[in-house]
């Protein structure tokens, strides 16, 4: 009986259990559902739309190569499931688990329906070391700070990845009905404005083959001097491997165990990479227990915290972001000009406009700078870390739902284990000791020492006292 495999965000044939499941069962039906309709579900950021669209050829061609055809389907992800075991006559259903709430809810009610069905579901774990669940503090609650956790999974045992099926020549995956299915064009994940294609192209190239790639070029090269080089953003000195972990081209068991045995595990950076593993998982486990972790606070005291909002109509407004106006004490002053200089990479001051505009022109940027870039806008320029975060949702390849909103609340002061507030980068500082040769500044920002580059658009010392007055007064409120 024909058996299907829902892929999610687990586009590769390798460690992929729910496609194992599947092949061992006979005919398979691969199917991968945009889903922008269920409640909740977050619609992907033009950068990340970019990606699918090549990574979904990726796996076709993949898939195919093992008789398996891959539809596509558009639409509430239970409502097509459901739809296509119908169509397919499946026996049963096979999917990777998600951990953020909609997506849940989502894939309850797809079993739900699925099993009354007379259809059989199952789900397996692919996309973190250790479920969310499983995690646990001696006390029985959830971690708020990382370093725990991020010893108690250090002692835990890691599986192994599972190998891809059999390589060509089964046309008995084949199944015996034939699918309708949408033709990826037709969803316009490849915008013309801005025209991600023609940038993105020269920089990335998605899938699992290409993620394999740089993990070899990774651990033969950069992971030496990792500890260090991670934070330099003029070499190439970190895997770059983030992107094709969150769609899930080279899973976290394939990387944990490239990096903690075998010949990377005794270079000196392999441990400083696998805590940077450790760090997602700490996300994904903060994601799991907060489910507003994109729009709301983990700390409550910084809800009365006076940052301000782009205020333009069609920019990102507290309505838009919160589905309502937020309290009258929470300051609303006009921000526009400001957030458009920094997302233009045009705020006067070179380092945050490099990592800037690398993103803008990339779809990625280098992390120690997304932490500075970060704390420019939060602190120095006092918008709200919610306005950002959804920059970076829309320009960033490598945005997830866990991470994204995760580490923006760190920069900010507002999330669990978070950077002391008064942490506030100063990016000229940064540059002088990451970029001390301007190798980064020059590649991005070659006008920086030319006439009528802008001056700085906040001064640094003054808005950093501003800051830390403001943090002062939620403080004693």
């Amino acid at each position: 009986m024909t058996s299907i495999v829902w892929f999610r965000d687990d586009l590769r044939l390798a460690d992929n259990p729910a496609l194992l499941a599947a092949v061992a069962d006979g005919p398979v039906v691969a199917v991968y559902i945009l889903d922008e309709e269920s409640k909740g579900i977050r619609p992907l950021g033009g950068a990340a739309r970019w990606w699918l669209h090549q990574a979904l050829g990726d796996l076709g061609r993949g898939l195919a190569a093992l008789g398996i055809e891959l539809v596509l389907r558009r639409g509430p992800g239970a409502r097509e499931i459901a739809a296509v075991a119908r169509d397919s006559g499946a026996g049963a259903v096979y999917w990777n688990r998600r951990y953020g709430h909609p997506e849940r809810t989502v894939d309850t009610q797809a079993k739900a329906d699925l099993q009354v069905a007379g259809v059989h579901a199952e789900s397996f774990q692919a996309t973190l070391l250790h479920e969310p669940w499983t995690l646990q503090t001696g006390q029985g609650g959830h971690y708020r700070v990382f370093t725990p956790l991020w010893n108690r999974l250090r002692e835990l045992e890691i599986r192994h990845p599972l190998d891809p099926p059999e390589q060509a020549g089964h046309d008995d995956r084949a199944p015996g009905r034939p699918i309708d299915g949408d033709d990826p064009h037709s969803w316009g994940l490849v915008d013309t404005a801005p025209d991600w294609a023609a940038k993105l192209g020269d920089h990335w190239t998605p899938g699992e083959d290409a993620a394999w790639g740089l993990l070899e070029e990774f651990t033969t090269g950069a992971v030496r001097d990792y500890g260090q080089g991670h934070d330099i953003p003029g070499i190439r000195g970190t895997s770059r491997l983030s992107p094709y972990l969150r769609w899930g081209h080279i899973s976290p068991f394939q990387l944990w165990h490239a990096l903690s045995s075998g010949p990377a595990a005794a270079q000196p950076g392999a441990q400083a990479f696998l805590r940077q593993l450790g760090w997602r998982e700490f996300c994904w486990h903060l994601l799991y227990h907060h489910a507003g972790l994109a729009t709301t606070n983990i700390r409550p005291a910084f809800d009365r915290f006076p940052w301000r909002w782009p205020d333009r109509p069609g920019n990102q407004t507290p309505e838009a972001l919160h589905g309502e106006l937020p309290p009258a004490d929470r300051a609303l002053e006009a921000a526009t000009e400001p957030v458009d200089a920094w997302k233009a990479g045009a705020t006067g001051i070179p380092m945050v406009d490099a990592g800037m505009r690398e993103l803008w022109e990339t779809g990625w940027m280098h992390n120690r700078v997304r932490m500075l870039v970060a704390s420019f806008l939060t602190k120095n320029m006092g918008i709200h870390w919610q306005v950002g975060e959804q920059w970076f949702w829309e320009t960033l390849v490598d945005a997830d739902e866990a991470s994204n909103p995760a580490n923006w609340q760190w920069v900010a002061g507002c999330g669990a284990d978070a950077s002391p507030f008064f942490r506030i980068f100063n990016p000229n500082t940064q540059a002088r000791r990451f970029d001390v040769h301007g190798t980064y500044v020059s590649r991005w920002v070659p006008d920086a020492l030319l006439p009528g580059y802008p001056e700085p658009i906040e001064d640094l010392a003054g808005s950093r006292r501003r800051a830390l007055d403001d943090y002062r007064a939620i403080q004693g409120s």
